[in-house]
């Protein structure tokens, strides 16, 4: 049965730079070991995406509308549905000083943090750096080997599936009961409202979102003063 928008489905993705042939990411752990992407501590798994929601880059959601459970295809995505073209305007010249007094020396493929922003060095030329604030596939063309290992009809599992790809929780405690998903992991305010919005756009099931209430630390019992002034002498 072909897939349609709104549709959930597990899927393992390999993706490479077109031009060079290289991986830049993958589900999979021992794909990211053989090609030199591997990084301790992360989490190689299954994605668990909602088709249409822009869970992946554009050109591979877009793609996923026909295709078909349990099949393997090749998919190309061209830059403006990638990560975008490159913007010259994200392109900065800085006084290579800055950073040597900040004891960094810039090379070209660093990445640096300025003003809260990751740009890479591109060149380092007599007393100027440029550094690129683009991401660093955009301008790129990507191909992306993909494994539909299921379409998922489980709303439950469906919403273990946003906690555990989006907020990387390990092991995501929801039951739903009487159209009310209640979420029992411990979710950061900031992402409580958009989490919901997003569980009832893509459950419509789903009329209400509650969560694990805060634990209140308990209260410190205050210590009995002790008076020298009643204290017996023998």
């Amino acid at each position: 049965m072909e897939l349609k928008k709104g549709d959930f489905i597990e899927l393992n993705y390999t993706g490479r730079i077109k031009e060079l042939n290289k991986v830049f990411d993958s589900t999979e752990e021992k794909t990211a070991k053989q090609e030199g992407i591997h990084q301790e501590g992360a989490k190689y798994r299954p994605l668990i995406i909602c088709i249409g929601e822009g869970d992946v880059v554009k050109g591979l959601d877009e793609s996923l509308e026909g295709k078909e459970a349990g099949k393997n295809y090749t998919i190309e995505v061209t830059p403006e549905k990638g990560f975008g073209k490159k913007d010259a305007k994200l392109m900065k010249i800085v006084n290579t000083n800055m950073f040597l007094k900040n004891n960094i020396q810039p090379v070209p493929g660093l990445q640096v943090n300025i003003d809260n922003m990751i740009g890479t060095i591109r060149t380092v030329t007599g007393g100027r750096t440029i550094l690129d604030f683009n991401h660093p596939l955009a301008g790129k063309n990507l191909v992306y080997e993909i494994s539909i290992t299921r379409k998922i009809t489980d709303n439950e599992e469906k919403i273990r599936g946003m906690l555990t790809s989006y907020l990387a929780i390990d092991s995501p405690d929801v039951k739903i009961e009487n159209e009310t998903a209640k979420v029992n992991n411990e979710i950061p305010e900031i992402l409580k409202k958009q989490l919901e919005e997003k569980i009832k756009r893509t459950i419509p099931e789903i009329k209400k979102v509650e969560y694990k209430p805060k634990e209140e630390k308990p209260k410190e019992k205050k210590k009995e003063r002790t008076d020298s002034k009643n204290d017996t002498v023998a």
